[in-house]
């Protein structure tokens, strides 16, 4: 069965390859601190199931306990080496198979490798948090190539990181009115998506959740980047064939090429 790809908002993403599902930094949460999901319904439990999670980062949007919490006992999840010396709370997960990964380690499951690849981008767990883990992104090799960038800014060597690809989820957005250092936006998603050469792209970190009382702050950094990322894409990588997804919906690239 050709790679099934279901977005179910920010960075949360099901892989679904040679009979293997895989989850991307799962977030299930209504609110999360100053954060509220402003669009799209909070996933249904099915989402949670998975043989495999990947967290690429320390950042509580993409490695929360809670959601992690919710995983059935036995599920397999990656985490940036150092992650559960930063994060105690992964230690109390011990129904999950917890393994610590670095840029160049491989994990199979079934039919499926999993290669951690770099990625630029802040790995403190906050701002100001003494340790640090990689950012990384991850390359699900199974019947097809699937890059998952997780966070990360345009760096030169992506594509000799990266290697070749058939599917990019890439970062175009994030969930405040201003991108910090180390985030693609819709521009340097385009750019990203020149330098990898993917058969099929889907724009991800965009559109979900945004800071409780600022919805009038620059909002088309909530919603404009989708939209904007498919305007540029056919201009800088014409191609790549964009999947925009909504909330909840699934695409299978090579299907729909």
């Amino acid at each position: 069965m050709p790679v099934e790809i279901t977005w179910w908002g920010h960075a949360t993403c099901t892989i679904e390859d040679a009979n293997v599902r895989l989850l991307t930094d799962p977030l299930f949460a209504r609110r999360l601190a100053h954060l509220r999901r402003r669009r799209g319904a909070v996933p249904p439990e099915d989402a949670l199931r998975a043989d495999l999670a990947l967290v690429s980062h320390l950042h509580s949007d993409h490695l929360h306990i809670p959601s992690l919490a919710r995983l059935a006992p036995g599920t397999r999840l990656l985490v940036p080496r150092g992650a559960p010396r930063a994060v105690p709370g992964l230690r109390r997960l011990a129904h999950l198979d917890v393994t610590e990964v670095e840029p160049g380690d491989e994990t199979t499951v079934g039919h499926v490798r999993v290669r951690a690849v770099p990625a630029r981008h802040d790995g403190r767990r906050l701002p100001v948090g003494p340790q640090r883990a990689p950012a990384l992104g991850y390359v699900v090799e199974g019947e097809a190539r699937t890059y998952f960038a997780g966070d990360t800014g345009l760096f030169e060597s992506m594509a000799k990181e990266v290697g070749p690809v058939d599917v990019a989820l890439l970062p175009v957005g994030g969930w405040g009115p201003y991108l910090g250092e180390g985030h693609l936006d819709a521009g340097r998603a385009a750019e990203a998506l020149a330098l990898l050469g993917p058969r099929s792209a889907v724009p991800v970190h965009y559109g979900t959740y945004w800071p409780i009382g600022l919805d009038a702050v620059r909002p088309h950094e909530f919603h404009a980047p989708g939209d904007e990322f498919v305007r540029l894409a056919a201009v800088r990588a014409p191609q790549v064939t964009v999947h925009k997804l909504l909330h909840g919906q699934s695409v299978r690239p090579e299907a729909a090429r």
